[in-house]
C-alpha cells in the first residue's frame, strides 16, 4: 500500500492503520525467521524500501548526529478525545482513538489515528533500549505521517498501561472495547515535551519514507510486570533493528 498521496476518510483511516502496522497485507512478514526484520525487503517489491531506503527508522539518537535548533517549534498538542478499543492485530497492541484529537507540526494539523507498541524500544537514546516504546500515530488528509514517540523505563506499574492491558485480545484478530478519557492520555504524556526530530520511515513493512519523527526526551514508566505481560502475548519481542543514519541530522 502507497501511503503517499491517500485520502483519509474514514475507510482510508482503517487503512492507514492497517499499513502502519501491516497487518492484513498480502505478503506476511513478521519478527522471527524468514519473514523477520532482516527479509522484509526481499518478501515482496512492495517491501523493497526496507532495504532500499535511506532514512529508516529506527534510529539510535545520539549526541554525534543531533543539531541544537533555537527556534525548534513545540508540538502542539490536542488531544481532547478519549480512546474507544483496543485490538491485536497479530503484531502489536493498537489503541484507537475517538476522532478530533490532533497535533500541529509546521503549521499543519496532524489528526491522531491509533497508539500502539513495541518491546523493546525501536528507537534508542545514546544506545539505551527502553522495555517499551509506544508511537502515537497521526496522519493528514494527504497522507502525511506524523509519529510522537514515548519511552517506557523500567519502574513504577503504569496506571494507563495497566487499563489497556486488562483488556488487550489474547489472540490475533481480536478487539475489545476499551474505555480511556483524554485526561488519562494526556497525563501519560510528561509534562515536559522536548524532544528530538528527524525524518524517518515508518517501521514495518512497506517501510515508507517521508515521516516525520518526533521522539520525546522524557519517559513515562512500566513495571516489569507489565513488560512480561505484553510479552506473553506475542512471545517474542516486536521491535525493527536500529537502521543507519546515513547523512541524516536529528533536531533537538
Amino acid at each position: 500500500m502507497r501511503l503517499g498521496k491517500i485520502l483519509v476518510s474514514s475507510i482510508a483511516i482503517a487503512l492507514l492503520s492497517t499499513a502502519l502496522l501491516g497487518a492484513g497485507g498480502k505478503t506476511h512478514w513478521g519478527y522471527t525467521g524468514h519473514e523477520g526484520p532482516e527479509n522484509w525487503g526481499t518478501l515482496s517489491a512492495d517491501y523493497s524500501m526496507c532495504k532500499d531506503g535511506k532514512s529508516q527508522s529506527p534510529i539510535n539518537i545520539t549526541s554525534e548526529v543531533t543539531v541544537e535548533a533555537q527556534d525548534l517549534e513545540k508540538i502542539g498538542f490536542d488531544y481532547n478525545t478519549g480512546i474507544s478499543s483496543v485490538i491485536n492485530n497479530g503484531h502489536t497492541i493498537q489503541v484507537n482513538f475517538d476522532a478530533g484529537s490532533s497535533i500541529t507540526v509546521d503549521g499543519i494539523k496532524f489528526p491522531l489515528i491509533q497508539f500502539h507498541f513495541h518491546t523493546p524500544s525501536e528507537n534508542q537514546i545514546d544506545g539505551k533500549e527502553f522495555p517499551l516504546e509506544g508511537h502515537f500515530v497521526h496522519a493528514t488528509k494527504d497522507g502525511s505521517l506524523a509519529v510522537v514517540g514515548l519511552m517506557f523505563e523500567d519502574g513504577a506499574k503504569n496506571a494507563f498501561l495497566a487499563k489497556v492491558w486488562a483488556k488487550m485480545p489474547k489472540k490475533a484478530g481480536g478487539k475489545e472495547s476499551l474505555s480511556i478519557s483524554a485526561d488519562e492520555v494526556n497525563a501519560l504524556l510528561p509534562e515536559d515535551k522536548d524532544y528530538y526530530r528527524f525524518n524517518g520511515s515508518l517501521t514495518t513493512p512497506p517501510c515508507s519514507e517521508g515521516v516525520r519523527w518526533l521522539v520525546l526526551k522524557n519517559y513515562s514508566t512500566i513495571s516489569k510486570e507489565q513488560t512480561k505481560e505484553f510479552l506473553d502475548i506475542f512471545h517474542h519481542e516486536n521491535n525493527r533493528p536500529i537502521q543507519p543514519i546515513n547523512a541524516r541530522k536529528v533536531i533537538e
